[in-house]
């Protein structure tokens, strides 16, 4: 079982976006909800559901943008 770095998807009520991809990408997000979803015993879902918690999860872990945003935040309260 591969370690992915999302688990299941929230239902959430849908969105709608344009968004253009490059083709390499596109496959990718095929493939990995291809595999969550064999992961998770469900079929194949949506890669677009992907690109919300993928993002969500990039921003969350990404130290140097928690740094700024503290110090953003600190300074807007001065």
């Amino acid at each position: 079982m591969a370690k992915l770095k999302l688990g299941p998807i929230a239902d959430d009520k849908p969105v709608k976006i344009t968004l253009e991809l490059p083709a390499s990408l596109h496959r990718d997000l095929v493939a990995y909800a291809a595999i969550l979803g064999r992961e998770g015993g469900q079929g194949s879902s949506d890669p677009l559901r992907l690109i919300v918690p993928m993002l969500d999860r990039f921003v969350a872990s990404d130290r140097g943008f928690a740094k700024a945003r503290r110090e953003a935040d600190r300074a807007a309260g001065d």
